[in-house]
This record gives C-alpha cells, sequence and structure tokens, in this order.
C-alpha cells in the first residue's frame, strides 16, 4: 500500500503523525521479541511456519537479501505472547549461517544470536503499510499493517535479513496508530 524511501528509513524518519512508541518499536534497533515480552509481560512464543531453501526470493522480498550468499534459507514465523498473535516475521539467511545459528527453530532469532554474547548491528531499511488477507486471518484484525525490515551485520558482513508485520493488537500499549495511505 505504501512504503517509505529507504533514505528517510536509513536516517530515521518515519511517518510525521507516527506516535513515538509506534517509531521506537518499528524504526528503533533494539529487539522486537524482547518489546512485545515487556509490553505484554508474557514471553515471545514462535509458532514455525515454515524454514525451508528458497533459491529464487520473491520479487517483493527486500532487496537487501541479494547481499546474502546463496543457498539462502526462509524461515516464517508468528510470534505470540500469551494468546495473542502480536506479529508475523520472515528472515532469510545464507543455509549454513542458519544451521549455526537457528539450532533451536522455536526460539526468537534474537535469543538465539546473543547467546554466545557477540556483537550485532541492526540497520532498518524498510518501512511499509501491507495489507493481505491471510495476515487478517492471523492476526483476526483488518489490515493494512505496519511492517518493516532489516538487516543483521556481524564483523561488517550481512548476517540475515529480518521483515516483521505488526498487529494493530499492540495499540493497546502503544497508542493508536493511522493505518492509512500517507
Amino acid at each position: 500500500m505504501w512504503q517509505a524511501p529507504t533514505e528517510a528509513v536509513l536516517a530515521g524518519k518515519g511517518p510525521a503523525n507516527l506516535p513515538g512508541a509506534w517509531q521506537l518499536m518499528l524504526l528503533g534497533d533494539g529487539s522486537p521479541t524482547r518489546h512485545l515480552r515487556l509490553l505484554t509481560g508474557h514471553e515471545v512464543q514462535v509458532k514455525l511456519i515454515a524454514m525451508e531453501t528458497e533459491n529464487q526470493p520473491d520479487e517483493r522480498a527486500p532487496i537487501e537479501i541479494k547481499e546474502l550468499t546463496p543457498p539462502l534459507l526462509r524461515r516464517q514465523v508468528w510470534l505470540i505472547c500469551g494468546s495473542q498473535t502480536l506479529a508475523w516475521a520472515e528472515s532469510w539467511w545464507n543455509q549454513l549461517e542458519a544451521e549455526q545459528h537457528l539450532q533451536n527453530k522455536h526460539q526468537p532469532i534474537w535469543k538465539s544470536l546473543t547467546q554466545g554474547r557477540s556483537e550485532l548491528f541492526r540497520e532498518v531499511d524498510g518501512l511499509a503499510l501491507v495489507t493481505a488477507s491471510w495476515l487478517e486471518e492471523g492476526f483476526k484484525m483488518p489490515g493494512p499493517f505496519w511492517s518493516r525490515h532489516y538487516r543483521f551485520f556481524r564483523h561488517e558482513r550481512e548476517l540475515t535479513v529480518i521483515r516483521e508485520v505488526f498487529s494493530p493488537k499492540l495499540e493497546t500499549w502503544l497508542g493508536v496508530t493511522p493505518r492509512k495511505k500517507e
């Protein structure tokens, strides 16, 4: 429906009418799974949808995926806190990196990557409003939905590309946000 210019996202600029709490969630470099736990008081449960080889990413996939070394693996999950599905996420990895870092497929990525206290750098590359009937079914709410994608870097190279879509149920904690075309 709408996508922010890459330059604006890299500069940390969201839509002017996006409340501060939502700007932190969407444009900040903190862990969304940690934020979800802090907001809801519930541990984040990962419901694995798929984890499989993907040789040819969809044309709607983030362009930054091209920076990853093939063969690629794509992982898709729902993030659930208590009884509420609050986010959907997908990530792309070099297959060997995925085998090394995603040994527990039902654990949030952030938890997997920080177990050895390795340093990571997150760069938010994209912000968008998206809609899809399968997201509406999963969230049990009408769209559109806020989405972002980012990369994790380790030792100055791309480790993974992650795209997240957030449920409007987060408005309970973050405040009401405009969900229309800018």
